[in-house]
């Protein structure tokens, strides 16, 4: 069975993964740089952007391991990543990745429950 995801603060329907990249899209348009989704299985995805690069974190459940997208190679740093909490953070660009690639990652973890193919990612246990 495929999970199924719901953005925590939403509505309790399930996001598809046809559909995740618009809710994200609309959320960043109203100022919600951070979302989290949970799972069926109670697997938590968080994405926080600046609206240009995002963080996109995979972790196995609340306080538990997780593994983040990664941009290697990539030098500096950018702020502007705002938290539910109005909390700005700034992030290496290389834990970071562009937002349009931060969509497509996301949109692959909701609809298949796993990182694609080809993604780049680092285990943060």
């Amino acid at each position: 069975m495929i999970e199924s995801w719901v953005i925590n603060d939403d509505s309790p329907v399930p996001v598809s993964s046809a559909g995740v990249v618009e809710a994200l899209r609309s959320r960043i348009d109203s100022g919600q740089l951070e979302t989290w989704l949970t799972s069926s299985s109670g697997r938590l995805l968080a994405f926080v952007t600046n609206a240009e690069r995002a963080m996109v974190v995979l972790l196995e459940g609340e306080g538990g391991p997780g593994e983040h997208a990664v941009d290697p190679g990539t030098a500096g740093s950018s702020d502007g990543f705002i938290l539910s909490n109005g909390q700005g953070d700034e992030y290496p660009d290389e834990d970071t990745v562009p937002i349009r690639d931060a969509f497509r990652l996301v949109e692959h973890i909701v609809g298949t429950g796993s990182w694609p193919a080809d993604a780049r990612w680092v285990v943060d246990r």
